[in-house]
Parts: C-alpha cells; sequence; structure tokens
C-alpha cells in the first residue's frame, strides 16, 4: 500500500499555488500593484500642496465662534402639535442655519435662525387660537341646545 502525502503537499511534488511566490520583475518594468514606485511618497506622507492633518479645510471663518441657534427642536414640535403648514416652514429654516454657517454666511444663518423661530412661535399661537374658538364654539353651542323648549 502506497503512503499519501502530507496534508497541503501536490502529489507531484510541487508547491501548491499558495506557497509559491511570483518572480519579481524584469528590470526596467513597472513594479507590481501596492509597491512604491519611484518619486511617489509612501503612505502617510504629506502630497504637495494638500493640507496637513489637523489643519481647518472647510467652515466658517475662525472670527464667527458658535453657529445660531437652530430651533430644530421647537420645530419639529410645532410641526407635530400645532400648526402643521407652519411647522414646516419652521423645519425648513431651521435646516438651513448650520450650512449657511458652515458656508461662510453668517447674515444669512442669523436670519434662518429668526425666520424658524418666529414660525414655530406662529404655529404654537394659532393652535392656541383654534383651541380657544373651539372651546368657545362648543360652549355656545352647549349654551343654545339647552335652552330649547320643552313639550308638554
Amino acid at each position: 500500500m502506497s503512503e499519501q502525502p502530507p496534508f497541503g503537499s501536490d502529489p507531484d511534488g510541487d508547491q501548491p499555488p499558495w506557497q509559491s511566490s511570483p518572480p519579481p520583475p524584469p528590470y526596467g518594468q513597472q513594479p507590481q500593484y501596492g509597491q512604491p514606485q519611484y518619486g511617489q511618497p509612501q503612505y502617510g506622507q504629506p502630497q504637495y500642496g494638500q493640507p496637513q492633518y489637523g489643519q481647518p479645510q472647510y467652515g466658517a471663518p475662525s472670527g464667527y465662534g458658535a453657529p445660531p441657534d437652530n430651533y430644530l427642536v421647537w420645530a419639529i414640535l410645532s410641526t407635530v402639535l400645532c400648526c402643521l403648514p407652519l411647522g414646516v416652514a419652521s423645519i425648513v429654516f431651521s435646516s438651513q442655519v448650520n450650512s449657511k454657517f458652515a458656508a461662510g454666511d453668517l447674515a444669512g444663518a442669523q436670519e434662518s435662525s429668526r425666520r424658524a423661530k418666529n414660525f414655530a412661535i406662529w404655529s404654537a399661537v394659532a393652535s392656541a387660537a383654534s383651541v380657544v374658538v373651539v372651546v368657545i364654539g362648543v360652549a355656545v353651542l352647549a349654551a343654545t341646545s339647552g335652552s330649547g323648549s320643552t313639550s308638554p
């Protein structure tokens, strides 16, 4: 009985494909993928003209400080709990605040912040006014229906 070759070896005596290494490229040809080429910086080295890590690449100029309040929570609450159309307008303006500030438009960010707050307030006022009108309407309806004539 013949003895079997050990696991991972080829019965013909050749090396398995995962154990063989490819031959080096001939002189004058391009190196294989992943090998550094002449004149190119290694991984982690800065490219010419590229900003270094830790340097600001975008955003508002440093003199602005913190962005204005966007009132997004108030906009969402006024949309869900109060007047839907005014609340949606408040959400639209509140979503513009951070993007305008990041683009360097401080005046536009402040204007969007002011409009988002105003629309949220108007939504709450409209909801409170409609509740007052409904309560008055129910009270008037109850008062007029209670004073009806009684039949003998």
